[in-house]
């Protein structure tokens, strides 16, 4: 997942620029500026020193950009087109340095004060933002600067920006004006509020050892009873994905399953549905029939009924194989329960995991010691060094927010790219899930691109499941996309700044690797004994990957369909039953709502993605086409992994998506491949 927050000024900002050294009365060209010396990245530099100096670069970066507003009014488009365009480049990059910072340190810093500051920080941008996307004498001095001889990824650029002025509202009168600066801003503490409840609410379960049977020995060791006898399993991802997956007890599994489901409740279902209200309330004031259609205005699907339509295709697409797929697992439970009629929710994981043990000889416990979060690390880096001839170089001295956070500087023939962060590790009051953060967007001539992992998994000597190397690989594919595509003149186009039913689709492509056997025979070795991993585990975990799909697709669209309905229809409803109907037209299981149990108040998507969940599928229909290519020359084929860097992933979002898709597959991408896989056996 690559964490972004769907507000107005966001929008807005994610068409800006860079922050620029440029006066505005320097003179500038409309295509791209040769290269020239960069600073050395350090954007983590003030998530690293006292709380003081933060807030102080915030209201810089903050001055910065109303200096360069104001320097851009005074402007005549007829002759400063080009000091417009960097002016604006200079304001909207600022403004993008302080918000990237903020974003990253209110879900990761272990300092309450400093998050409590990069709140503020957020807000502040936030409205800022909107005052400047309100700003109809910038929108008129953008909108009048001649393009025509411009290169086409600043008219690009332009056609996204003026488009995102029309959607603040920057053509309406004061008073409509003031009311959606007011509700944004109201929108941005509310998610704030959203997430803070969910990353500082750890639910516990206490149970028996011998409620632990079935747990690999590592996991029981790490949990031993406390004083009063019980072994306490937390919510958080460690602890709740291997207990689902291993533990016998039937009765303990639907322990850990309801605290799991009792995150950040009751809290975020008043949080939750104020959101969904203030949200209605924007979209309707600017003229959108719901929230949804505000949102996919500018994505790929572009309509509130396309994302509908995509929806239950897929679904339609996966309901003979779902429906098989539960068929077994209820035969598998009544192995253990002759009387059994329905498969819990409780039981999915358990039962998938033994059919899998039991059919395809496949068992996950005994992969897990060929996965040591180390060597995993390695393998990955190894791995996609050899794929674009990069090397990550440690920096054992940068400057980072905890002791645990390793940063790596990416070099391809000695000349630094970029910068990454890997902050991997539990922690309390940590960001609970697994995403990619934008530290510094990268721009020609102005700075190297710097971006973070955030991540839950153990720690080095610990031991990996194969769903979280997976996931591993899933959230590296964002992060070298960000820094591949690090290289545009104009922000707006810089970075993973495409379409967002497209951002997905990189990191659901190098996911695929993480399955591959000649890639896995590289790094996948005992923690013990060193011996690789054995051919044969290799094809029945790949074979054992099958299993399981139809359902999964069915839950994804399950989520889609709530994120989406949410946004779609008169706030003031029941979150919880609107859920469970869903729950029972996309998936086999039983309502999540029944006995207290509320999944939506932890599922953080509603706020950063908002009603665009189903973006995830999206991409990944779109990276099945692209994996096609791969499969055809080698996973490993070095010109097909160049070309589809240079297609696909530097060109950021200087065209369409649906262009850069066409460069590397020379066809518009299609459905097929994804019906395929999904068909598969």
């Amino acid at each position: 997942m690559r964490l972004a927050a769907l507000t107005l000024s966001a929008a807005l900002a994610a068409t800006g620029c860079a922050r620029t050294t440029m006066t505005p009365s320097e003179p500038t060209s409309l295509s791209a500026e040769a290269p020239r010396p960069l600073p050395p990245p350090e954007a983590a530099r003030l998530l690293s020193g006292p709380v003081e100096a933060f807030t102080a670069a915030c209201s810089a970066d903050m001055e910065t950009a109303r200096a360069q507003i104001a320097a851009l009014q005074g402007m005549k488009p007829a002759s400063d087109g080009p000091a417009i365009l960097a002016a604006y480049d200079a304001a909207m990059g600022a403004l993008g340095s302080a918000a990237n910072r903020s974003s990253l340190a209110r879900e990761v810093h272990p300092d309450a004060a400093f998050r409590d500051a990069a709140r503020a920080c957020e807000q502040q941008i936030d409205a800022l933002n909107v005052e400047i996307a309100q700003n109809r004498g910038v929108y008129d001095a953008l909108a009048a600067v001649d393009l025509s001889q411009a290169d086409a990824p600043t008219r690009y650029w332009m056609q996204r920006t003026l488009l995102e002025f029309r959607r603040a509202g920057v053509d309406r009168d004061d008073a409509t004006r003031a009311k959606v600066k007011a509700l944004n801003e109201e929108i941005l503490k509310l998610g704030q509020s959203f997430g803070k409840n969910i990353a500082e609410d750890v639910e516990k379960a206490a149970l028996t050892p011998a409620e632990l049977a079935g747990l690999p020995e590592d996991f029981v060791k790490a949990h031993p009873a406390g004083p009063d006898g019980k072994v306490v399993i937390t919510s958080n991802y460690p602890d709740y994905i291997p207990f689902m997956t291993y533990a016998t007890n039937a009765q303990a599994r639907e322990k850990v399953w309801r605290a799991y489901r009792q995150r950040a409740y009751p809290a975020n279902l008043e949080v939750l549905k104020q959101l969904i209200a203030k949200r209605h309330e924007l979209a309707t004031l600017l003229g959108y029939p719901t929230w949804a259609a505000y949102v996919t205005e500018t994505k790929m699907s572009r309509t509130q009924q396309a994302a509908s339509d995509f929806i239950d295709k897929v679904a339609a697409t996966a309901e003979r194989r779902a429906k098989q797929e539960y068929a077994d697992l209820l035969e598998r439970k009544r192995q253990d329960d002759p009387k059994a009629t329905t498969v819990e929710p409780w039981d999915q994981d358990y039962y998938e995991d033994r059919l899998r043990t039991e059919r395809f000889g496949f068992d996950s416990q005994a992969v897990r010691p060929y996965f040591e979060y180390g060597r995993v690390k390695q393998g990955l880096m190894k791995t996609t060094s050899r794929m674009w001839g990069i090397e990550y170089v440690p920096v054992k001295d940068a400057s980072v927010w905890h002791s645990e956070v390793e940063a790596y500087d990416v070099t391809e023939n000695g000349k630094l790219l970029g910068r990454i962060y890997l902050d991997m590790h539990p922690r309390e009051n940590k960001y609970k899930h697994a995403a990619q953060f934008d530290l510094a967007a990268g721009q020609t001539g102005q700075r190297y691109p710097e971006g973070v992992l955030v991540c839950n998994f153990p720690r080095p000597g610990e031991l990996m499941t194969h769903d979280e190397v997976e996931t591993f690989f899933h959230e590296f594919g964002h992060l070298l996309h960000h820094v591949f595509s690090g290289r545009q003149q104009w922000k707006g186009i810089t970075g993973i700044s495409t379409e967002w039913d497209f951002v997905e689709t990189p990191s659901m492509l190098l996911q695929q690797w993480a399955s591959n056997p000649e890639v896995l025979k590289d790094f996948a070795r005992h923690h013990e004994s060193g011996e690789p991993i054995p051919a044969e585990m290799v094809e029945k975990l790949r074979a054992s990957k099958e299993f399981g799909k139809g359902l999964w697709t069915r839950r994804q669209m399950f989520l889609a369909a709530v994120a989406l309905d949410y946004y779609s229809r008169e706030p003031g409803f029941d979150t919880t039953e609107a859920l469970a109907k869903l729950q029972e037209k996309f998936t086999p299981f039983r309502h999540e709502h029944r006995d207290n149990t509320y999944f939506q108040a932890a599922f953080g998507h509603l706020d950063g993605y908002s009603a665009a969940y189903y973006t995830y599928l999206w991409s990944m229909v779109i990276a099945k086409d692209l994996e096609a290519e791969f499969q055809k020359n080698g996973y490993l084929h070095p010109a097909t992994a160049m070309k589809y860097r240079k297609t696909v992933l530097e060109p950021g979002g200087s065209k369409p998506a649906a262009e850069l898709v066409k460069d590397f597959l020379g066809r518009p991408y299609g459905f097929e491949s994804y019906r395929a896989w999904l068909d598969a056996q």
